[in-house]
């Protein structure tokens, strides 16, 4: 069931709500049972079979949890050890249903033997709830787990909004929340917001990733097809899958939190406008933040950090990044992903070791240019990332990127091209004119530009409703945020209106109901 379909829009959620704050009449454990139910009945609409894989880890997990809990009090080495069988046990799962196809195809392929196959289907947010009950076995290794009681244990990762596609969550936060005062009851403000919230995401999925998706989708089909594509349209695809997977999942993100909002609930922020990054450190502090969170915790300092010198700092990096690629999907490309940014980052970190050193900033970055200049390099750079992480194979992402840098000339298309005439001469360099993947270049680039500069200049979702939303303001300065002051949502006649015409909007743009990127993930 998706949260972009009337099933859910018009059916289940209301239900839901409904029944949540009736069982609130009685006990908070009695609500606690029921979401936790209702949580397993929304993953059941997805794939039944997969309702006693994910109900067999969670029982698995919760016993594991309680002994590691227990012995850590006593015994650290027994702790230590119980962690790595657990932990073990829940990669070795994830592993199976997600990796196994990949490492076969791998093997034959080294051996130049023809593809072997188990045919595992993956089970749908495998990787979400297994990253978050590994940071929950962790977490109770180091004294950080409360309340083990199994009902709300089941919650915390079944918990509908995430389950999915994240946030990833950490138990004791959640703990907190589940037994607190406001849990599963909703105030007007809360209801407000949330809603509020809700639609935003909405918005983002159903008019903006939806309208740019067949774009990308054009560009990335014909690459792999084999097309020789222009380098206009490369760049166009390109372009697009950055609109399009920042407002999926952004999108997602904003009515997870704006869902548990109405219930109570206060899921941790996942985007803060990545976009707006002026270096790739600042890009992956604001990007996918839990998962981002998860792989510093719990594998960069695990592995050392930056505590044994810059070259194991490095490595650390390095290797952090390649296995951030290898979670996002079973495939070399997602592996190259990951090795580009962890390349990213090594590069970054050590400019600024050497400027720290030196004491000067060859770009001027304090500047307004210099920001700029920064600003379109960090851009630039996720940009070419993304097609790695998008295409199907490594020929198609050389296609792609061949024709990025202009190694197939620089064509202007079709429609343009019939204007700039007269400027072939100083305009081609090798190449034809025209395109042959996409018909309207005009709607194309009017579409696609227009949601990139929405997540480079606009505010985001948690200052729009920074009343409730956690750290909302640390995207901006204080000059900006004077600016952007009239911006934020407030309990309003207006907002109502144009909130209550924005979910109209959508609704009636769901005639073709699509999924969300990452629930492949």
């Amino acid at each position: 069931m998706l949260f972009n379909s009337y099933d859910f829009l018009f059916a289940y959620f209301p239900l839901t709500l409904a029944l949540l704050y009736a069982t609130c009449l009685f006990r908070t454990g009695v609500a606690v049972w029921f979401l936790f139910g209702a949580s397993i009945c929304f993953y059941a609409w997805w794939s039944v079979p997969h309702v006693p894989l994910l109900l067999g880890s969670i029982c698995f997990n919760y016993l594991c949890g309680h002994a590691i809990a227990r012995a850590s009090a006593s015994d650290r080495w027994e702790a230590k050890a119980m962690l790595v069988f657990a932990v073990g046990a829940n990669l070795a799962l994830l592993g199976y249903f997600k990796y196994a196809d990949f490492f076969l195809d791998t093997l034959s392929a080294l051996r130049g033997e023809a593809r072997h196959e188990l045919g595992v289907i993956l089970p749908l947010g495998i990787s979400f709830y297994t990253f978050t009950q590994i940071a929950f076995l962790v977490d109770a290794a180091d004294r950080k787990v409360v309340n083990l009681r199994f009902s709300r244990y089941g919650l915390f990762v079944t918990y509908f909004p995430h389950l999915i596609a994240g946030p990833i969550l950490h138990h004791r936060p959640m703990m907190e929340q589940f037994q607190g005062p406001e849990a599963f009851r909703g105030n007007t403000l809360r209801i407000s917001v949330g809603f509020s919230y809700f639609v935003v995401g909405l918005a983002k999925k159903v008019l903006i990733a939806d309208r740019i998706a067949p774009y990308a989708d054009a560009i990335f089909g014909g690459a792999k097809g084999g097309a020789s594509l222009t380098f206009f349209e490369a760049w166009g695809g390109a372009l697009a899958y950055s609109g399009q997977i920042y407002f999926d999942f952004s999108g997602y993100s904003d009515m997870a939190i704006g869902l548990g909002l109405m219930m109570g609930i206060t899921l941790p922020i996942n985007f803060n406008s990545p976009y707006q990054a002026t270096s790739i450190i600042d890009f992956w502090r604001r990007w996918h933040i839990t998962l981002s969170q998860f792989l510093r915790d719990y594998l960069y300092f695990r592995l050392g950090g930056n505590r044994y010198g810059i070259l194991r700092r490095y490595m650390n990096l390095m290797l952090t990044m390649l296995l951030g690629g290898l979670w996002h999907g079973a495939s070399w490309t997602f592996v190259a992903w990951g090795a580009l940014h962890g390349a990213y980052l090594v590069v970054d970190h050590g400019y600024r070791a050497l400027n720290a050193r030196l004491g000067f900033d060859p770009f001027r970055l304090s500047s307004p240019a210099g920001r700029f200049f920064s600003w379109a390099v960090t851009m630039l750079s996720v940009v070419f990332a993304w097609v790695l992480f998008r295409a199907e194979s490594f020929s198609t992402a050389r296609g792609m990127l061949a024709s990025m840098v202009g190694a197939r000339g620089v064509n202007v298309p079709a429609q343009l091209s019939e204007r700039l005439a007269n400027l072939k001469g100083v305009l081609i360099f090798g190449g034809t004119f025209g395109n042959h993947l996409i018909h309207d270049w005009a709607t194309a680039w009017l579409v696609i530009s227009s949601g990139l500069v929405l997540a480079a200049v606009l505010p985001n979702s948690q200052y729009l409703f920074r009343r409730i939303a956690e750290r909302p303001e640390t995207a901006y300065s204080p000059g900006r945020l004077a600016a952007l002051r009239g911006l934020a949502w407030h309990p309003s006649g207006l907002w109502l209106l144009v909130i209550s015409a924005l979910f109209v909007w959508c609704v009636f743009r769901l005639t073709g109901t699509t999924t969300f990127l990452y629930y492949q993930f």
